[in-house]
């Protein structure tokens, strides 16, 4: 049975051909063969199944917020995470969200029920899922202070609770990042605050983002990782780069760290640019530049 008999027998909606440039805070990216949406665990777990069987490969996608896909598309099948997946619950000071919830939904939550400790996560584009993935992090924060534990789909189709302490949660990685699990749920132990100095410390640091990102242009964030020793915006900045544009890719002349889309951005553009970067600040200042930002798909 092909894949499509398989989601059409189990009433699990899909898209075939769905341009990834709408489903990417980049708004950059060629079609994926086929979009799938998946509600719950047994949903998901169909899916997968069917695509080994099939021998087509798979990918999640969460909000899409650090993506650079491919100007050719994603290969396979690309698969959401909704329903369930976008549940958030309280109980005491632990908080438990679906992989595919909003971080910026799951603070405001979190400073509802007057609980600390996320604000720092405030603003940051990406899923739960996302965000345990990389172990994103800002303004001081990152998601290995507050993560608890995370349920992960594995491999060999098992369900399991992976602590914190298994995770490997380092500067933007995660045991994730190798081992095939897939993020489903995410908990978070916080602590009992005061809910308007949450909701105040949550406003500034929106307010901070506003000030120094470009958020009225695509981007997918801070493109490189933080070099031992200095920050990539300051060494960008320094040799000069701010508003370089290759195509419609261009590093933002509001923060160097940020390449954006001033329109109809290619990956490759992207992807020109962020190589004119690296080889410039490694020649004038000795620095290696990581890219931060993941490049998937053909």
């Amino acid at each position: 049975m092909n894949l499509t008999d398989t989601l059409n027998d189990s009433n699990i909606s899909y898209v075939l051909n769905e341009p990834m440039s709408a489903h990417t805070t980049f708004k950059i990216g060629g079609a994926a063969d086929i979009l799938i949406t998946v509600g719950n665990l047994s949903e998901l777990q169909t899916v997968i199944s069917a695509c080994k069987d099939c021998g087509k490969p798979y990918m999640i996608l969460g909000n899409g917020s650090n993506l650079l896909v491919s100007d050719k598309g994603i290969e396979g099948a690309v698969i959401a995470l909704d329903g369930d997946f976008k549940e958030i619950s309280v109980e005491s000071e632990t908080v438990t969200a679906g992989a595919g919830a909003k971080l910026s939904r799951l603070c405001t939550v979190a400073m509802e029920h007057s609980l600390s400790g996320l604000e720092f996560a405030y603003g940051i584009p990406g899923t739960v899922g996302g965000a345990m993935y990389m172990n994103a992090g800002a303004y001081g924060g990152e998601m290995k202070d507050v993560a608890l534990s995370v349920t992960a789909l594995s491999p060999d189709g098992s369900v399991r609770e992976v602590p914190a302490a298994e995770m490997a949660l380092g500067y933007r990685t995660s045991v994730f990042k190798t081992n095939g699990d897939i993020i489903l749920f995410a908990k978070y132990n916080l602590h009992t605050g005061d809910k308007s100095a949450i909701k105040a410390q949550m406003e500034d640091i929106m307010g901070r983002r506003k000030s120094k990102q470009p958020l009225e242009y695509p981007s997918a964030g801070s493109v490189f990782k933080r070099p031992e020793g200095a920050f990539a915006g300051t060494l960008i900045e320094q040799c000069g780069l701010k508003g370089k544009t290759v195509g419609g890719a261009q590093v933002s002349e509001k923060h160097a760290g940020f390449i954006i889309n001033v329109g109809g951005a290619t990956c490759d553009d992207v992807m020109e640019l962020v190589k004119v970067v690296q080889d410039t600040v490694k020649a004038e200042t000795g620095y290696v530049l990581e890219r931060e930002i993941i490049r998937t798909g053909r």
